[in-house]
């Protein structure tokens, strides 16, 4: 009640008092007619009743309290609103003290509505009407808001008494979270529906209005920049364009315009220039009260340029020469303050490699506003070299303590270096064991010179059960069914089982790594497996399986780092393969056996048919400076060897490289170049077919196929035998998709070369596991002795009425004819089909190229991987894809 209405209450009260006395009358002096009835219940909302008014009493000037009643009380007891009023039987009572009693009832927010009567005998009445209590409270229209956000925001909640005021404040509670969500459009309507017992339910009528955009962004005083640009140094963009319904960033946050100016000034900061600043920030709503126009008026100021640049040092082991030969500022160039803060980080970063882990460095300035020069004084404080006291580590509930301390380059006692220190962040971020952008803190420690360190992690799971079923482009439908352990024990052991099955390839792999064996820096680990594989190739669209290989083996790895990035490691394998073809699709029956038929599957597939053992030793050169699991900077490489010929069937030594180097870029943006390569070295002398072919030194099986290019099908480039079909005629067919037959033979050599920028997106699709790329792809695959090939024009079969031990006869030349055929009657015992032509193709070092797009996505049913690729440059023979997607296996 504000003091204009107190004052108008009371001189009504006092006009009262005179024409009371004036009439000589006896009735009882009331401020206002008796309180109407409650209404009756409604089904629909209505609107809120209006506000109700103080009422007040006319007295005598003064006067004693006989009694106090209480009329119409339906929850609260009588004696606790008399305690609310401050009023007792004898107690002395003036106009004064009677209206203070109904401020103060009025004040609990219990009462709609309170009336003091019996003043003039002392005998007082107080007739209330309770406030009615909220049944429940519904919420009508919000559709982009749900409930459950709004819902813990308001105050008022069954059960508790309805009062206006609480009302309007939680229709301002409402309406500040959709202002969040960019809509000040929107409306809250607040209605109530009157129930029996003096109850109501509480309705709050929602008008979301649409998301309030961001016109236009005007910039004011921009002289040197085009505004265009200017604009897109900000956070906040304009709505609308080509692309507008894909922006996240063009609604109106009155947040970011206070970040919008901040990055407005770092930008002209770095162009030189010092004296820029944001005059005023406007931001007006449209006369359609739907979208924002945000109004900058900035003043540039002049530009400077770098004057002198000098170091100075207190620091004993840093002078200031040494200081001043790492400042790559030069004196002329244009000023840049972002430069200045990069030189003090880099000058602090060195000073901690020297022990110095306060490092106070900072730069004076010195400005010539007239010749708009900038001089600038780096100086190094005197501080006190220190020494890590305590390594402080929290909320690792699974990992063991040692784990993470034996990843820490410094220890306790050590002297502090601050590359140590980031290397050791580096080593244990990249454990896969915690949530990402962990840091270790420094704190002081108990004296100036001592040093404490702490790293906080969040742990992830690191276990996963897993049981899915997916489809690929390679491999058709797929089930598999895994288990693994990345962190066993807590230890950080791996432990892992797997069961892999689709329509061409089967596995069932066991595989155990301990990293530190016997707490040393020493990893020992073992894998055994059996792998059945199906190679194939396509007639048209039909997908046909050519040849089985069985692998049955284990392996067994030991390593040790030899450096800090630097490590090596060596294994033993020890292998059984099994080459097979179907022999109801591949075989003849030659002279009572059953035996490879070169003409269905081709020599080069029957010479590969047979078991054999592959025992090989191996070793592995690495060296990794990357910044965790998902790098964005550093470089790795590995050069490896394994030499086959420890007793077994096959003699080889393949040699292998690999090297990745990863740049962080502005913006978030990653590229990297990667390549790697091999070629493998067949031992033991050359090998003849039973014809004196002849034949390569390596297996099928052994050979490279390369990494897979994108753009490219699976095993689709590299040397290969097709067939071309001949007709009845004789004739050589056209080459088409449904009547050509390829078989990649994979090589002995390889390469591949990539380069791809990885593009960063908002914190929304970070956060659902997305990653998009952009790739180039590069490589071959080649070096193959060249394979017996056959051209048979056609084929003369003999018939079943043909007597037993009847060759097949094969025709060489054009118009050949089976025995016993002329050329107007067929032969009697023969049936004449057409024959083929086996090219060899694709065995060349030539490069080739594909351009394309990708993403990464880390999908609730498993790592998925879709590329779309474009190649540019191939050799004949090669098979292309545009698009190729994996869901359901790692990638």
């Amino acid at each position: 009640m504000n003091a204009s209405t107190s004052i108008n209450i009371r001189r009504f009260g006092a006009l009262l008092l005179v024409g009371t006395v004036l009439g000589a009358s006896a009735t009882p002096l009331l401020a206002q007619a008796a309180p109407a009835a409650a209404p009756a219940p409604v089904a629909a909302a209505t609107a809120p009743a209006a506000a109700p008014t103080v009422n007040t009493v006319a007295a005598p000037s003064t006067g004693t309290i006989r009694s106090i009643k209480v009329v119409g009380a339906e929850r609260l007891e009588p004696e606790t609103i008399r305690s609310y009023a401050n009023l007792v039987p004898g107690q002395t009572y003036t106009t004064e003290t009677l209206d203070t009693a109904l401020k103060d009832l009025y004040a609990t927010e219990l009462f709609s509505d309170v009336v003091i009567s019996g003043t003039d005998t002392g005998d007082l009445i107080m007739t209330v009407r309770e406030n009615p209590v909220i049944n429940r409270i519904v919420l009508e229209g919000n559709k982009r808001l749900k409930s459950d956000k709004i819902t813990p925001e308001i105050k008022l909640a069954p059960r508790q008494i309805f009062t206006r005021s609480k009302v309007r404040a939680d229709v301002d509670r409402i309406i500040e979270l959709y202002k969040r969500q960019g809509r000040f459009a929107a409306t809250v309507e607040p209605k109530t529906v009157q129930l029996d017992q003096n109850r109501v339910d509480l309705v709050f009528e929602i008008s979301e209005g649409d998301k309030s955009k961001v016109r236009a962004i005007n910039i004011i005083g921009a002289d040197h920049f085009p505004v265009g640009k200017l604009r897109k140094q900000m956070y906040t963009k304009q709505a609308g364009g080509l692309l507008g319904f894909m922006k996240s960033n063009d609604s109106y946050d009155p947040d970011r315009l206070a970040a919008d100016q901040q990055k407005l000034r770092a930008y002209y900061l770095t162009q030189g220039y010092a004296d820029f600043r944001v005059v005023s920030a406007l931001a007006e709503l449209t006369p359609d009260r739907k979208d924002f126009v945000i109004t900058y008026v900035v003043e540039e100021g002049p530009r400077y340029k770098f004057g002198k640049i000098t170091a100075e040092s207190d620091l004993r082991d840093f002078n200031a020469a040494k200081f001043n030969s790492l400042i790559k500022l030069k004196e002329g160039s244009w000023f840049n303050a972002k430069a200045v803060e990069d030189t003090v980080t880099v000058l602090n970063e060195i000073a901690g490699t020297l022990g110095y882990a306060f490092a106070d460095i900072s730069p004076n300035y010195d400005r010539d506003s007239e010749k708009h020069i900038m001089g600038i004084t780096f100086h190094a404080n005197e501080t006190p070299r220190v020494y890590v006291e305590h390594i402080n580590i929290q909320g690792n509930t699974s990992t063991r303590d040692k784990v993470l301390r034996r990843e820490f380059r410094v220890n306790e006692g050590d002297a502090f270096n601050s590359l140590k220190v980031k290397r050791s962040q580096d080593r244990i971020q990249s454990l896969g064991f915690f949530q990402e952008k962990l840091e270790v803190k420094q704190t002081q420690g108990s004296s100036p010179d001592r040093v404490d360190l702490g790293l906080d992690v969040e742990e992830k799971s690191t276990g996963q059960l897993q049981l899915s079923a997916g489809y690929s482009s390679l491999e058709k439908f797929i089930i598999s069914a895994s288990i693994e352990q990345n962190n066993f024990r807590g230890m950080a052991q791996t432990l892992s089982a797997g069961i892999n099955y689709s329509r061409y390839s089967k596995s069932i792999q066991l595989g155990f790594t301990e990293p530190y064996f016997l707490d040393k820096q020493i990893l020992l680990g073992g894998d055994i497996f059996r792998r059945d594989y199906n190679s194939f190739n396509y007639i048209g669209n039909t997908r046909n399986t050519t040849y089985t290989q069985l692998s049955t083996g284990s392996v067994l790895r030991l390593g040790f780092p030899i450096t800090e990035f630097a490590s090596f490691g060596t294994r033993y394998s020890l292998i059984q393969d099994q080459v097979s073809l179907d022999k109801r699709t591949f075989y003849t029956l030659k002279n009572g056996v059953l035996t490879c038929d070169p003409l269905r599957a081709g020599r080069y597939l029957c010479d590969e048919i047979g078991k054999r053992i592959t025992s090989s030793v191996g070793y592995s050169l690495g060296f990794d400076n990357t910044d965790g699991i998902r790098p964005t900077r550093g470089q790795r490489l590995a050069f490896s060897q394994d030499f086959a010929g420890l007793g077994g069937d096959v003699k080889y030594l393949r040699t292998s490289v690999n090297a990745t180097k990863y740049f962080g870029l502005p913006r978030g943006f990653v590229f990297s170049i990667h390549g790697e390569g091999g070629y493998i070295a067949p031992l033991g002398g050359k090998k003849f077919d039973s014809e004196g072919n002849e034949l390569d030194g390596v297996r099928l099986t052994d050979r490279f196929f390369g990494a897979q290019l994108r753009g490219f099908d699976i095993r689709g480039i590299g040397p290969r035998i097709t067939r071309q079909q001949y007709s009845l005629a004789g004739a050589l067919l056209p080459v088409t998709k449904n009547s050509n037959f390829s078989d990649s033979l994979g090589g002995r050599a390889y390469y591949m070369g990539r380069l791809e920028l990885e593009i960063p997106l908002g914190a929304g699709a970070r956060s659902l596991g997305l990653r998009p790329s952009a790739f180039v792809d590069a490589g071959s695959v080649w070096s193959l002795t060249r394979p017996r090939l056959t051209n048979i024009v056609g084929i003369c079969t003999p018939k079943s009425t043909a007597p037993a031990g009847t060759p097949t006869q094969l025709l060489n030349t054009v118009g050949q004819l089976c025995p016993g055929e002329t050329t107007t009657t067929a032969s009697p015992i023969y049936s004449r089909s057409p024959g083929y032509r086996e090219s060899f193709l694709g065995d060349s070092p030539s490069p080739r190229l594909a351009i394309g797009i990708g993403v990464n996505w880390t999908s609730p049913f498993g790592p998925l991987r879709i590329d779309l690729a474009k190649a540019l440059l191939k050799q004949k023979g090669d098979e292309t894809k545009l698009f190729s997607f994996n869901v359901g296996t790692q990638f």
